[in-house]
């Protein structure tokens, strides 16, 4: 960080300001592009979807387009300009941004804010991945199912502005960090999939053998099945406190903590709507549980261990409806048929994939370990690039 000290002392002596979004550029609505109208040639377009799911922190070309005529009534971004995704289901993913280097324009959706400023691209839209970013956006977040931010929101947010020069040289050195921790992590998630595709091998087998010989049952009569409540996002804490003391889980695992508690019990949970439906989870003790997950509790003896790997084998998501709005009913599931063997046999094999399962998937294990201390390495040292004294 020495380069950037120097050209600090020598183009910023003063510190440096920082400023209101708002007073640096503009947040221009996207409009009228839904999902459908995407095609595979024409005017490019970025729907505010793909800014979560295709795009990082910055672009020259798009994946999709749109017909010329359609592209003429939409709002476009110009070269520079970010391209802000204003919603997502959970707080971490709102206003995850991507800029525009591409030689044109590009149509953008609803639920998208264009913001023309006159800043570097690169560093406006790393400054969107900081910590800065992050807390400063936090108060502006609205909305219990779907969260949202506002560009009247967004336009209070202040980002540091050091010298043009200065912008660069952090660019520099970010996208240089960028790409070599881009390299790191796909040779470390290379070996991590291929454990995983052992240990789905391993699984396969040992449950097709355990169960050869075992008559299949319904999930309905080996489990009570009910779906969760509605609980609001304004009840739900990010850390356990004294008020809020009880783990709350969805479809995609823990939310955080409520006041209290539904179920006291050892139980799986299945997500049940949209891109979560058929994901399986293992809980115990006391929790409360939202509506985006079914609870499973057993009618019968039951190893929990081996029930939670068969229903992960069993692919869950395959009986989920086909329509705009996929979901995961409870009669239906009640349904699916899976082979009981001997308790014994379930308990057994319950250990040995639970053994082999934290080797690959544990957090604080291995590979997925390794994983995460990288980004967070990355993102302590983007942080650190985008601190400056503020000037007086």
């Amino acid at each position: 960080m020495s380069r950037i000290d120097d050209l600090i002392e020598r183009l910023a002596p003063q510190g440096v300001e920082l400023r209101p979004l708002g007073e640096l550029g503009t947040f221009i609505r996207g409009n009228g592009l839904q999902k459908s109208d995407l095609v595979n040639d024409g005017t490019p377009a970025i729907h505010y979807g793909q800014v979560h799911t295709v795009y990082g922190v910055w672009t020259t070309e798009t994946v999709s387009f749109v017909p010329h005529s359609l592209a003429a009534r939409l709002r476009q971004a110009t070269p520079g300009d970010l391209i802000i995704a204003t919603t997502s289901e959970d707080d971490a993913a709102v206003a995850k941004s991507t800029a525009w280097l591409g030689g044109g324009s590009v149509a953008v959706s609803g639920d998208a804010y264009i913001y023309r400023h006159t800043l570097d691209p690169k560093y406006v839209a790393y400054f969107f991945q900081s910590r800065h970013f992050q807390e400063q956006k936090r108060t502006g977040i609205t909305g219990t199912k779907v969260r949202r931010i506002s560009g009247e929101s967004l336009a209070k947010i202040r980002i540091p502005v050091p010298p043009l020069e200065v912008q660069q040289e952090i660019v520099r050195i970010l996208d240089t960090f960028t790409e070599l921790e881009a390299e790191l992590e796909a040779e470390l998630e290379a070996e991590l999939e291929a454990r995983n595709q052992q240990y789905g091998y391993f699984r396969r087998v040992r449950i097709r053998d355990a169960s050869s010989t075992a008559p299949p049952s319904k999930l309905g009569d080996i489990f009570d099945m009910r779906a969760g409540t509605h609980i609001s996002a304004t009840e739900i804490s990010d850390v356990p406190t004294d008020a809020t003391p009880y783990p709350c889980f969805g479809g995609n695992g823990l939310r955080g903590y409520v006041r209290q508690y539904s179920h006291d019990t050892d139980a799986l949970l299945i997500g049940r709507q949209g891109a979560l439906c058929g994901n399986v989870h293992r809980v115990k003790g006391k929790f409360c549980a939202t509506e985006h997950a079914v609870v499973l509790t057993p009618r019968q003896p039951l190893d929990m261990s081996w029930a939670y790997h068969v229903l992960v084998e069993a692919d869950l998501n395959q009986y989920k409806t086909k329509s705009a709005q996929p979901g995961l009913a409870v009669g239906r599931l009640r349904e699916v048929r899976v082979h009981v063997p001997p308790i014994a046999d379930q308990v057994r094999d319950g250990h040995a994939l639970d053994a082999l399962d934290a080797l690959v998937t544990d957090i604080s294990n291995g590979l997925p370990a390794e994983i995460e201390a990288r980004r967070q390495q990355y993102a302590y040292y983007r942080d650190r690039l985008l601190s400056f004294e503020e000037a007086v």
